[in-house]
């Protein structure tokens, strides 16, 4: 029964970690791909993926210590 939780654990924790880092590069791309079209409009681009990768970070750290509630012991 131990390996099977601990399976799970690490098979969610993979999860929670892989998500957000997917999102990480799609949003990089995206960044890219818009400054490439609108070199001026930096300012505006800059906030908008700040303000993206502090939500992506948050789910991440929010599942991460959901994580460690449930399986802690």
């Amino acid at each position: 029964m131990q390996f099977a939780e601990t399976l799970l654990i690490v098979a969610i924790m993979m999860i929670a970690v892989i998500g957000p880092s997917i999102v990480i590069a799609v949003l990089g791309y995206s960044v890219i791909k818009a400054l490439s079209r609108n070199p001026s409009a930096a300012s505006k681009i800059f906030m908008g993926m700040v303000i993206m990768l502090i939500f992506v970070e948050a789910v991440s750290i929010i599942a991460i210590l959901i994580i460690f509630q449930l399986f802690g012991k």
